[in-house]
């Protein structure tokens, strides 16, 4: 699924320079990188913790712990993805402390509805004669995505929004590469179910119906 391509690739060699600049005290490269990912990393803390001002919070803290940390960094990866990392862990701790009573894990053994994968998946794609502006498609998807379980949701927005390789997202997430795999899968498959019934909600004239209704 190719939707929402939002993330710019940069060159690795040039990312290293900057961080290589940063950690000889060079603070205006380690601004640069500050630039180029901070509405990248705003987007997957919104992901998680579902409320701007939180997400804003988590990317301030964030880049804080990234250049207070800097010289740990080893280059064994790439420091988006060790970034990312951060931030995820920032932003779960910061719905922990919103919701002490409820742990939240990505590494909860997260299942699929009825505890299988759809057997069949509908197509969600509009006819010709549904008029949806991008605007209001982008809304759909998002409130779509944010219905999604947490461990599933964050798989997909890391693959398949930001566009992270698999390698990458198990790294961030610190989980196997078979797990990232199987949950994008279960994650592509809900989404396109959730979609399904939104759009056969919408062509049978059910025009209240929302992405969120049919969660899990």
């Amino acid at each position: 699924m190719s939707t929402i391509e939002t993330n710019v690739s940069q060159p690795v060699s040039d990312e290293l320079a900057l961080v290589q600049a940063a950690k000889g005290g060079d603070v205006s490269a380690f601004e640069q990188l500050v630039k180029r990912y901070d509405r990248n990393v705003f987007r997957i803390a919104q992901h998680i913790t579902q409320n701007r001002e939180d997400a804003e919070d988590v990317v301030q803290e964030a880049f804080l712990k990234a250049y207070n940390n800097l010289q740990g960094f080893q280059g064994q990866s790439k420091f988006y993805t060790w970034l990312v990392r951060i931030a995820v862990n920032e932003a779960l701790m910061k719905l922990r402390r919103r919701r002490p009573e409820r742990m939240v894990s990505l590494d909860e053994d997260v299942k699929t509805e009825e505890d299988s994968v759809p057997r069949e998946v509908a197509d969600w794609s509009p006819n010709p004669e549904q008029q949806y502006n991008q605007a209001e498609l982008r809304e759909i998807l998002t409130k779509t995505i944010q219905g999604l379980p947490p461990g599933f949701r964050m798989v997909f927005v890391l693959r398949d929004v930001e566009g992270l390789s698999t390698e990458e997202t198990a790294e961030a997430l610190n989980l196997s590469i078979p797990a990232v795999k199987s949950r994008l899968l279960r994650a592509r498959l809900q989404l396109r179910e959730r979609l399904s019934r939104y759009f056969q909600k919408r062509g049978n004239g059910t025009n209240n119906a929302k992405p969120g209704d049919d969660q899990a």
